[in-house]
């Protein structure tokens, strides 16, 4: 049977911690599964965070046993220290896409769906906005048999070009709370890491130029 929010919803930490463990998976897939000093690092992180958290590493711990009897969490035992990994495409049911939709709305909150796509970039590359709106849809409309919806589209708010979208893993959604506008400076740091992404993506472009230019014995 898979999750059901609606009999067991997550608590703040536990969506910390799981949404984290899915972010650190694709965006630093050379460090993951993560320590549990590392998962206490990124849980508290202040960017492309909402809200901020400062969770003990007793409360991540705690977060992680209660995961890992839901099965959506993983310990992998190392040579020194274990590490955890996320089993939320199994655990929940959904696909890889869905995946990375929920995982972006426990760590920032509500968001439009050009949001998503926008802070989607460095988790998966959603081919336009439509594509994203499918995904937000086929979770919203989840089945009894499935756990049932996971995420709910909100109201548009007074003033608001578009709705947001809003993850149901924590239980039901304050929908006057969610409305609420967006902390200042979050579509900035959206930018700033879609640039960030960017950018790295030009420098491994120039690397592969200058080894090609390298094996032919020309100038790059």
């Amino acid at each position: 049977m898979p999750f059901d929010p609606r009999t067991q919803p997550l608590a703040a930490a536990e969506a910390r911690v799981l949404a984290t463990l899915l972010e650190k998976s694709r965006t630093v897939p050379d460090s993951y599964p993560l320590t549990l000093n590392s998962l206490v690092l990124g849980c508290n992180q202040k960017s492309s965070r909402e809200p901020v958290m400062q969770l003990t590493e007793g409360e991540v711990q705690q977060a992680l046993d209660a995961l890992r009897q839901r099965a959506l969490v993983v310990e992998v035992g190392g040579a020194r220290v274990a590490r955890w990994e996320h089993n939320v495409e199994r655990g929940v049911g959904v696909p890889t896409q869905a995946a990375a939709l929920l995982g972006l709305l426990m760590l920032r909150g509500p968001q439009t769906a050009a949001e998503l796509r926008i802070n989607a970039e460095r988790w998966h590359r959603f081919a336009d906005t439509s594509s994203v709106e499918a995904f937000l849809a086929e979770l919203a409309e989840r089945g009894d048999d499935k756990g049932g919806p996971l995420v709910l589209l909100l109201p548009r708010a007074p003033g608001a070009r578009e709705p947001r979208w809003a993850q149901l893993l924590t239980g039901p959604v304050d929908v006057p709370a969610a409305q609420s506008p967006p902390v200042a400076g979050q579509g900035e740091d959206a930018l700033a890491q879609r640039v960030d992404a960017l950018q790295a993506d030009v420098a491994r472009l120039q690397a592969l130029v200058q080894r090609l230019c390298e094996q032919l014995g020309v100038q790059p």
